[in-house]
């Protein structure tokens, strides 16, 4: 366990702050001054901003590096945030932030490729001429959304990281509904919002669990040392559920927790929001999908690693949910047509990877291809907005074709991004997904030998569906229109350059956490870097050791599906482009439901979208608030005050002395009355 108390260090404030200061800024200047600042100042403080805390990231490295394996914990500890009594004890919850190998690694990740992406939104945004009066406010949502993601991972306790987490919620909203003019992109933020709800709900479900847990045995916390510290209290602990009768206390939190990282990290059934999310803009589907929003529930199990080690239940949970959404999505990704909702479902299922190797246990593996899949995939959805800038706003890669000729940066960088999902050996993509596949084939989840087979597949079909993006958009005869052609041309340095960089990193980055059966077989002893970095801070799975040769039959195997993958996406998308329709038309019944996405949106409309509209419109507004309260509660009293001041008590006030006289006696008449009886 590391070292609780940490090293003191001031300056990892300013991780966070430097992009909300940014944020404030631009806030200020168009909110309350109205007078919104030039375009180089407002990209000058953007990406500075962003760019700075990147490099206070790698200081913090360094510093961490520095230290003893146990003691690899830096603390900024800013002020005591909330405090109370609960049941005669003292809690609090501290403004705080942490930096150890875990939250180490994810600012990097957040910070560096977060740079990048704003870097690059300089071009893509002076190219988009569709909303130019909103390009600084796009800039401020951006640095909002970055510094909501920083409060995530580097808060020490639930309720600081559950402030991040509804940040980037908020900011996901802004983004994906930038273009709010039109109302399909409105509605895309508003789904991704209130999809994002019900994960949330089962989030604070499991902080209120742990939390009383801890009240019961004296120990009210919500730091993660500080539950990690107390846990064996609470391990042991049932609940009597209603249909399920008693359940240990560990995997009904841990559900819950999953459940709101199924909603940010979009796990079956959640996932309907994310492909939606291509409605904003490209560098805003790239910092959601690569860098900041979906990898923040695969951050939070890691973290709570301690917890699903003894969560048996839940972790199982988590694997198979991971696999069946890693290889659904990877299917809805065969037959899609626009590049970036191929890009999205691919996101998808490698989120899904994650999953299956942190409910196995291995949860150094899934973060591992966290950060290569931070790195590929931002590089594939930057490349994929340099594609739609150069076809003039066209997504549709049947529009496409014969790119590669035309923006041959793009597509160098491009098909390094494609061969690193699809596993090529040597790229970083290979190493991460390999480790996940060997933690799958030796886990002890029950089941454990379907769920390698799923993940093994899934491998075949990323292969397949990325290499038929790639040959239908930059290989053959360019299909766009004929004055199109004359237009496309490669778009300027400020997009380029994050292409080149992130491409670099896609190929080198596995290097970064070697397996150790792949460091033997070259050569290096100390392999595993990352592994053994991040060992201190993460919960040690179950996993049975393979042997060496076993892992390498494994790797032959996940060698050959993708192989497989390339093959046929060779022969039915670039030398025999015609028999992928062919096929379609032979199966028609397959690729309709494949197109449809299995109509899961449609069924989702039918079976809860309608229900509670017509829930909220014929009863509770009809009915309930305009037929009971306003009606009859609001508007009833009104109608029975005004009648019997309009009908009733004005002839009191009429003016007339025989009215008043007669009232005079009738009132004499009754007070004698009462005082005879």
């Amino acid at each position: 366990m590391v070292n609780e108390a940490g090293l003191p260090a001031v300056y990892l404030r300013w991780i966070p702050l430097l992009p909300l200061c940014a944020a404030l800024i631009h806030g200020i200047t168009l909110g309350l001054l109205r007078r919104p600042i030039s375009k180089p100042l407002t990209n000058a403080i953007s990406c500075g901003s962003v760019i700075a805390a990147f490099l206070i990231s790698c200081f913090a490295m360094a510093d961490l590096i520095g230290e003893p394996a146990g003691q690899r914990r830096l603390v900024d500890d800013l002020y005591t945030w909330i405090g109370s009594g609960v049941g005669g004890q003292i809690f609090s919850a501290e403004m705080a932030l942490v930096v150890d190998p875990l939250s180490a690694v994810m600012i990097l990740i957040v910070t560096g490729v977060g740079s990048l992406i704003h870097v690059y939104s300089i071009g893509y945004m002076e190219a988009d001429h569709r909303d130019d009066k909103g390009y600084q406010r796009f800039f401020a949502c951006l640095n909002l959304f970055t510094f909501s993601m920083l409060c995530l991972v580097l808060g020490e306790n639930l309720v600081l990281m559950f402030l991040g987490w509804e940040g980037v919620g908020l900011c996901s909203y802004l983004l994906i509904g930038f273009w709010y003019s039109d109302r399909w992109n409105a509605y895309c933020g508003s789904k991704a919002f209130i999809v994002n709800r019900i994960g949330d709900f089962g989030f604070l479900l499991g902080i209120f669990l742990i939390f009383s847990a801890l009240v019961q045995v004296g120990s009210p916390t919500l730091s993660f040392a500080g539950i990690e510290r107390s846990f064996h209290q609470i391990a042991g602990l049932s609940l009597a559920l209603p249909l399920v009768g008693e359940a240990r206390l560990v995997n009904v939190a841990g559900i819950c927790f999953f459940l709101g990282a199924a909603g940010k990290s979009a796990q079956l059934p959640l996932y309907v929001w994310l492909p939606d999310a291509m409605a904003g803009p490209t560098p805003v589907s790239a910092l959601i999908h690569a860098a900041t929003m979906v990898t923040a529930g695969v951050y939070m199990v890691c973290r709570l690693s301690f917890l699903y080690a003894e969560a048996e239940v839940a972790s199982a949970l988590i694997a198979w949910i991971g696999g069946l959404t890693a290889l659904f999505a990877a299917t809805i990704g065969l037959v899609q047509t626009d590049i970036k909702k191929v890009l999205a479902y691919s996101t998808v299922s490698q989120l899904g990877y994650m999953f299956l190797a942190a409910g196995c246990g291995a949860y150094g593996a899934a973060i591992f291809h966290l950060g290569t899949h931070a790195f590929f995939k931002a590089l594939l959805f930057l490349g994929s907005g340099s594609v739609i800038l150069a076809m003039h706003h066209e997504q549709d890669i049947e529009k496409m074709g014969g790119l590669f000729s035309r923006i041959p940066v793009t597509a160098w960088t491009f098909l390094v991004g494609v061969l690193a999902i699809a596993g090529t050996p040597g790229l970083s993509g290979f190493f991460s997904k390999d480790e996940i596949l060997a933690s799958s084939f030796a886990s002890q989840v029950p089941g454990h030998a379907y769920l390698y087979a799923i993940g093994l597949a899934t491998a075949g079909l990323t292969s397949f569906y990325m290499f038929r993006l790639f040959f239908r958009t930059f290989t053959g005869e360019c299909r766009a229109s004929a004055e199109l052609q004359k237009q496309i041309h490669e778009p300027g340095r400020s997009v380029l350059v994050p292409l080149l960089v992130l491409a670099f990193f896609s190929v080198t980055a596995g290097y970064m956490g070697l397996p150790q059966v792949w460091g033997d077989l070259l050569g290096i002893p100390e392999s595993n870097s990352l592994g053994n970095f991040l060992g201190p801070v993460l919960a040690q799975g179950e996993l049975h050791h393979l042997e060496h040769a076993t892992e390498y039959l494994l790797a032959v195997a996940a060698i050959a599906v993708a192989l497989l993958g390339f093959g046929l996406a060779y022969l039915l998308y670039f030398a025999r482009p015609g028999l992928a329709d062919r096929f379609a038309d032979a199966l028609p019944a397959a690729h309709r439901t494949l197109s449809n996405k299995y109509w899961v949106d449609e069924l989702y409309d039918l079976l809860i979208v309608r229900p509670t509209v017509f829930l909220s419109d014929r009863v509770c507004y009809r009915i309930l608030d305009a037929g009971l309260i306003d009606a009859v509660a609001v508007n009833g009293t009104a109608h029975t005050v005004r009648a019997l001041a309009a009908h009733g008590l004005r002839h009191l006030h009429g003016g007339l002395t025989q009215s008043y006289v007669f009232f005079m006696i009738a009132g004499a008449v009754a007070i004698v009355g009462y005082l005879l009886r």
